[in-house]
């Protein structure tokens, strides 16, 4: 049975809950899970790492420290922007998660504080700062084929489809 190493392609199912067990998220609904190319950083740095040596059949509970994670949350990365320069359809409410464009392309914001004609975003990821549960099933493990090795990410089934 292949392992997970370097251009490998695995399938896995999650679910995701902070260290007191408050549920974040789940792909446990999509078929065939999440497929990713190992060793590519399509995924956050301390679930990778703990996927690298898992088969296929493989379940497993791993606590991921924030540095690991989305990163230390970052004071500096509140910033106050006009509204209409969110192009954003409907109201926005504090604790929304938007995305938007910046500097460094597009980024996750949540919504912290609405004015007339302002709006004050946290650019941190929602999660920076946070400690994370993952709870992994490893559904499949194959080897990438030349093609997704030079792109740099799984084609076909779960992957791009182009």
């Amino acid at each position: 049975m292949e392992k997970i190493q370097l251009n490998s392609v695995v399938n896995f199912q999650y679910s995701l809950t902070d260290l007191e067990g408050n549920a974040i998220e789940n792909n446990l609904q999509t078929p065939g899970g999440q497929a990713y190319l190992h060793g590519y950083k399509s995924l956050i740095v301390g679930l990778e790492t703990a996927l690298e040596g898992k088969q296929a059949g493989d379940q497993f509970d791993v606590s991921v420290a924030p540095e690991l994670a989305y990163g230390l949350r970052q004071e500096d990365r509140l910033q106050r922007v006009p509204i209409k320069r969110l192009n954003k359809a409907g109201k926005l409410s504090v604790g929304q998660w938007l995305q938007v464009q910046s500097d460094q392309g597009t980024q996750i914001a949540v919504v912290k504080k609405i004015g007339l004609t302002v709006v004050d975003l946290d650019l941190n990821h929602p999660l920076a700062g946070k400690a994370l549960k993952f709870n992994v099933s490893v559904l499949a493990v194959r080897a990438a084929s030349e093609e997704e090795i030079a792109h740099g990410h799984v084609h076909g089934e779960g992957g791009v489809q182009h």
